[in-house]
């Protein structure tokens, strides 16, 4: 199954939070804050939204920070994702 994206929607997969500081201090597990660091997986067409013509900024592949309470969870065979809007993404990381 594949998920695409509609209007200027984007797909995200999390990706995973560090298990253990720089100084090497271990953090368990319930101490681990969702990161909001996310790989781009599909990206929606753009086109015209709320009246206005939105052009997408982001690709799939992308590293993206995105807001931390954006978006909608989904697990699709097996694999936990997250949609958000375009505007919901503060920064392509490079």
């Amino acid at each position: 199954m594949k998920l695409v994206p509609l209007l200027d929607r984007v797909v995200l997969k999390q990706l995973e939070a560090e298990e253990t500081t720089k100084s090497g201090i271990v953090i368990p597990n319930q101490a681990k804050e969702k990161p909001q660091e996310a790989e781009v997986i599909a990206v929606g067409p753009g086109g015209a939204v709320d009246g206005k013509d939105i052009v997408m900024q982001v690709k799939v592949g992308d590293k993206v920070i995105y807001s931390k309470y954006a978006g909608t969870e989904v697990k699709l065979d097996g694999n936990d994702y997250i949609i958000v809007r375009q505007n919901d993404i503060l920064a392509v990381v490079e």
